[in-house]
């Protein structure tokens, strides 16, 4: 029985697998979007949201537990800095979830993961659509 285990194993051992959302949110967090498969994306949404919440207390608690998980100190200075004030209002659902189709090699369901409301680009698009 598989009671009361959350998250997705991805084919991977689970030193792999922490290696693997460690660098996947220093770089959603660095970049404010990457582009990953399905799976992957709905996996780091929790990571990312529980980044930034640590960013949003901004004690030095929560800077030293972020560094835990962000592989870069400027990412968390931008996290505590720049994304904690941005999102200061917000009480949740930082990241959204687009889907893109499959990849062309192996079918797989592609996404975008990003920031909501990020700065260049985001509002622009949206208002095309």
């Amino acid at each position: 029985m598989n009671h009361r285990k959350t998250g997705r194993k991805l084919g991977r051992t689970s030193a792999h697998r922490k290696a693997l959302f460690r660098n996947m949110v220093t770089s959603l967090l660095e970049h404010e979007q990457i582009r990953t498969t399905d799976a992957k994306a709905k996996e780091l949404r929790g990571v990312a949201e529980r980044m930034i919440t640590l960013g949003k207390k901004g004690t030095l608690h929560a800077r030293r537990n972020a560094l835990k998980t962000i592989r870069s100190k400027e990412v968390t200075s931008k996290v505590f800095d720049e994304l904690a004030e941005r999102y200061k209002d917000r009480p949740g659902g930082y990241t959204r979830v687009i889907k893109l189709g499959q990849r062309p090699g192996d079918a797989a369901p592609m996404s975008i993961i990003e920031l909501v409301d990020r700065g260049e680009g985001g509002a622009s698009a949206e208002s095309d659509a």
